[in-house]
């Protein structure tokens, strides 16, 4: 870790550096770790600071936390707010002093074997200290005042992600947009077919946030999706996340009507079977949508409208479903997500309400059983921690008797590591929860690098994710430029006035201009490239490899432009694809940042058995690499060709290689 500089302070502070290592390893980009890792902790400070000691300040967590039953928190409100570790003075070399401090994890967590912890070194001077200002929770500045302090992560020993994820590809679907296929449907009551498929306009509401139906149906159902298997995985798709596949009403169904029943519209429980029956003759897996927070008001659990047989909490007090939902004033007013009518909120303390969807006989491990892999589950956030305890243990339960460890993804928006979410500590990460999140951080890092040239954010961002996720979290990271919920990332890279106030009538029609779009393609491939190629898992948004265009939701959703993708975008993915199947490094590599300027970014995935570096440009102009940092190697991409002895690398404006360290062809 070496520091950046508050200008109030000793310039000798820029001399500072903090290391940790590992088994002798160095792990100075870390800062999450196994439960009983040992931590060698280094401070080396030029004597021309005037530091006379270093002192490490541990604050272990101390906001209210859904606990695991029969734990305790960290840190009782009589127990001091801090703990303070000296460091010992080891010797002085060229006019620096080392100090070192060895960090038992074990010892900290104790019978816990898990926690939140941060910290901050201290430099006592005499006449005042100075503290460590944590950037990205690796590099730091000193300041005069206790600042933003370093994440210390530890995981619980029996953790691990599933490795069938790790170095595939995801491909995220919309399935009523990807593909009408030919197989046996049941169109839905109240709901109308748009017949084209090419030409046909998505809902829309006269504003955001008005009422709409959502009742338009394109016809895309999961037997389309089988037709395209194969063509997916020549693109070197792996997994397949499919937006929520239950009855429901709408076209997007996030509005639930039975979590037991496929929607017949999609081809029903034959068309699921049959889907993965198809995807494990080809080695690939299904994840599914979770939407486990709240269902649609016309759903046989609510039944508002009558359309179900059973009876529903609108319809009486008296109903087995009745306790799972929040009434204000019966019938009519009750919690809703978003305050959305239409989306009546569940309960998730209730007992119920967890054993329906978590139980050992619950919808999510059921379909585990059945063959699906994992849940992405949506709006993680507002899911309670013994709703998650209880899913991931039962959901662990039934996909180990068929011989694989399912997936959870967690729709999270932010820093996972620490959330907090309505006033509680969030432990996704601890060992008994997540798997992973959707990695938006690392969208708004690669957009601003490809579409504004600033490789600042991405850097930190990258830096900061590193080292806060236990490292089979980093390896399992959904890592996406787009979503049903976001702009389209051509266009997010093409439109200089995206997220302007346009009405959607205007949004509806909205297209890139030639010029536009040939911008945006340029960029794109830098943006994928960088998301291929980075620590986790890319996943594609159906028709971003295409070039579909579109702004927010529900202009997102067009169907796929089959017979009309973009040849150059189509082919630049694929070859990504095929890149992250030869080379394991993609899978389980560490992560290194070698080089990084205002404008680019050069950085390191290793194993034992390969090193591949990636060199991002974002500027207008050539970047020149040092033959130091490269020399020998050979080009990956965007052409295999071996380098000369001394070849000094160029990277292209707007433009990124990959080559393989001292490799051959």
């Amino acid at each position: 870790m070496l520091p950046k500089f508050h200008s109030d302070c000793d310039l000798a502070a820029c001399a500072v550096q903090i290391h940790k290592r590992v088994q002798g390893e160095d792990a100075s980009n870390l800062g999450a770790f196994s439960f009983g890792t040992v931590i060698e902790l280094s401070v080396h400070v030029p004597r021309a600071l005037g530091s006379r000691a270093v002192v490490l300040r541990l604050i272990p967590d101390d906001l209210p936390c859904e606990l695991p039953k029969g734990e305790t928190p960290l840190r009782n409100e009589e127990d001091a707010p801090y703990t303070d570790y000296p460091l010992t003075f080891a010797g002085t070399e060229a006019a620096v002093d080392e100090y070192t401090l060895t960090l038992d994890t074990a010892t900290l967590c104790g019978d816990r074997q898990w926690g939140l912890y941060y910290y901050e070194f201290l430099f006592l001077r005499g006449a005042d200290t100075l503290f460590t200002d944590s950037i990205n929770n690796v590099d730091f500045t000193l300041s005069r005042e206790s600042a933003s302090r370093f994440r210390l992560l530890i995981w619980e020993p029996t953790f691990d992600t599933p490795h069938w994820f790790r170095g595939g590809v995801m491909y995220h679907i919309f399935v009523d947009r990807f593909c009408r296929g030919a197989g046996p449907v049941t169109l839905r009551r109240g709901s109308e077919l748009d017949e084209d498929w090419d030409g046909g306009n998505v809902q829309y509401n006269a504003y955001p946030g008005a009422p709409l139906a959502n009742n338009r149906f394109f016809g895309g159902n999961l037997w389309g999706i089988i037709e395209k298997l194969d063509i997916l995985q020549e693109r070197g798709i792996t997994t397949l996340y499919l937006s929520p596949i239950f009855d429901a009403a709408s076209n997007h169904k996030y509005d639930t009507g039975d979590y037991e029943t496929v929607d017949p519209f999609f081809g029903g429980e034959a068309a699921l079977k049959a889907l993965l029956a198809a995807t494990r003759k080809r080695g690939m897996h299904v994840i599914l949508d979770g939407v486990f927070n709240h269902t649609g008001d016309d759903s046989r659990y609510f039944n508002r409208y009558g359309h179900y047989n059973d009876l529903g909490a609108y319809q009486s007090p008296m109903s087995k479903y009745a306790d799972w939902y929040s009434f204000y004033n019966y019938p009519d007013e009750y919690e809703c997500w978003w305050n959305i009518p239409i989306l009546p909120r569940l309960d998730g303390r209730k007992a119920s309400v967890r054993d329906y969807f978590t139980a050992e006989g619950g919808i999510a491990p059921a379909r585990v059983r059945q063959g699906v892999s994992g849940w992405r589950l949506d709006v993680a956030d507002e899911l309670t921690g013994d709703f998650l305890d209880q899913l991931r243990e039962n959901t662990h339960k039934a996909g180990i008797s068929r011989g694989e460890q399912p997936l959870l993804i967690g729709e999270v928006w932010e820093n996972a590591a620490d959330k907090v979410a309505y006033g509680k500590r969030r432990r996704y990460f601890g060992g008994r929860q997540l798997d992973s999140v959707m990695n938006y951080p690392l969208r708004q890092g690669i957009i601003a690098l490809a579409r504004d040239g600033d490789a600042s954010l991405l850097y930190n961002t990258l830096t900061e994710l590193y080292s806060s996720y236990p490292t089979p979290v980093c390896h399992c990271l959904m890592n996406l430029l787009g979503t049903h919920d976001t702009e389209r990332i051509i266009t997010v890279l093409g439109d200089p006035d995206v997220g302007d106030d346009r009405t959607n009538e205007q949004l509806s029609v909205a297209r890139l201009t030639e010029a536009q779009y040939a911008l945006a393609r340029a960029r794109l491939k830098l943006a994928a490239t960088v998301l291929y190629t980075v620590f986790g898992v890319p996943s594609v948004f159906y028709g971003d490899e295409a070039g579909l265009q579109g702004h927010h939701d529900p202009f997102c959703r067009l169907p796929y432009p089959w017979g009309r993708e973009d040849a150059e975008l189509l082919a630049h993915f694929t070859h990504l694809g095929q890149l992250r199947a030869e080379h394991s490094v993609f899978a389980d590599g560490n992560f290194r940042i070698l080089f990084h300027t205002d404008t680019a970014l050069l950085y390191e995935r290793s194993n034992q058995r390969e090193r591949i570096l990636v060199a991002v440009n974002g500027a207008a102009t050539a970047l020149h690499l040092p033959a130091e940092y490269t020399t020998p190697y050979t080009l990956l991409f965007p052409s295999r060709r071996p380098a000369a002895p001394t070849e000094e690398l160029t990277v292209p404006a707007g433009e990124a290689v990959i080559l393989l360290r001292g490799g051959t062809l």
